[in-house]
């Protein structure tokens, strides 16, 4: 709290900690919204550059942690906005660039599943690749991605309900399970 207040008073330094000590955990946040480093790392910047801007506004009633992620999931929903309206998502072709095993006895790549599902996330609207990307990768209740969206809990759970009945409608349209067998 020591560092917040010093970087209200604009004690550079106090937030030069304050980025360093919860970086590491941004960068995790924002490797769901991107698999592209550049592009992580301009993510987490505007992350920090948000927080600083609007650090007044934090009212410590919960952990600083709580409110960046806040903040880096609006970021990270703003970034998959802007790449729906440029219409910049991966084609779905891209599925046959992985190396998938046709044996799951073989074992499965964790990178290779992580960037097969990436890819298939991709393919979802906005709202409905960050609720289930909340959900299932960062562990989040549906009162907590409500509260991180400014959304409802009633809406963030029939969303994430629709969200999950769109991702089986792509996957089996594009026949994910016949290109990846570790999926059955």
């Amino acid at each position: 709290m020591d560092d917040i207040l010093a970087s209200l008073d604009g004690d550079g330094e106090a937030y030069r900690r304050l980025v360093n000590l919860y970086q590491p955990q941004i960068i995790r946040l924002m490797w769901r919204f991107t698999r592209d480093k550049g592009e992580l790392e301009c993510l987490v910047e505007d992350v920090f550059v948000e927080a600083f801007f609007s650090l007044k506004n934090y009212k410590g009633s919960g952990p600083f942690v709580n409110w960046l992620k806040k903040i880096a999931t609006r970021v990270g929903y703003k970034f998959w906005k802007q790449q729906e309206r440029a219409r910049l998502f991966a084609p779905i072709e891209d599925l046959d660039s992985i190396n998938a095993k046709s044996n799951p006895d073989d074992g499965i790549d964790p990178s290779e599943a992580a960037a097969a599902l990436h890819i298939l996330l991709g393919r979802l609207p906005a709202d409905d690749r960050l609720v289930l990307t909340l959900m299932y990768f960062e562990d989040c209740s549906i009162e907590d991605i409500a509260h991180r969206m400014g959304w409802t809990s009633a809406g963030t759970k029939m969303r994430a309900m629709r969200a999950r009945g769109k991702l089986k409608k792509i996957a089996e349209k594009e026949k994910f399970s016949e290109r990846f067998e570790w999926i059955r």
